[in-house]
């Protein structure tokens, strides 16, 4: 199954569009994952992977190596990734996808196979 979920303020629902209105909101998506891209160089590194975000859709997840552990992902899997959508031009990303070292925003995760990664 593929889909997200939106948290506004005050509980969680179900539908978000992963579009322009949900950016900065905190969204938990599951997919499989289509693509491998290098790692990044900002912040510490990103490990990056684009995954289907259902009804056609992928969102790049951006995933912070300085501040969490590499996750062993291969094409094809699945995961369940929350963290702080942005939109862009190319579909959006999720970032934020480990704990606040600075404990101000919500922990996100990468689940992976059983395992959290965050």
């Amino acid at each position: 199954m593929t889909g997200t979920r939106r948290e506004p303020a005050g509980g969680s629902r179900r539908g978000p569009t992963l579009g322009k209105q949900d950016s900065g909101s905190w969204v938990e998506v599951s997919g499989r994952v289509l693509t491998l891209l290098p790692d990044d160089d900002v912040d510490g590194g990103h490990q990056r992977m684009l995954i289907d975000a259902g009804s056609g859709r992928t969102v790049l997840v951006a995933h912070n190596l300085g501040l969490s552990a590499r996750v062993p992902v291969s094409l094809g899997d699945r995961v369940l990734v929350r963290g702080q959508f942005e939109w862009n031009e190319r579909g959006g990303l999720i970032h934020w996808t480990h704990d606040d070292p600075f404990r101000k925003e919500p922990a996100g995760y990468i689940r992976l196979r059983g395992s959290t990664y965050r």
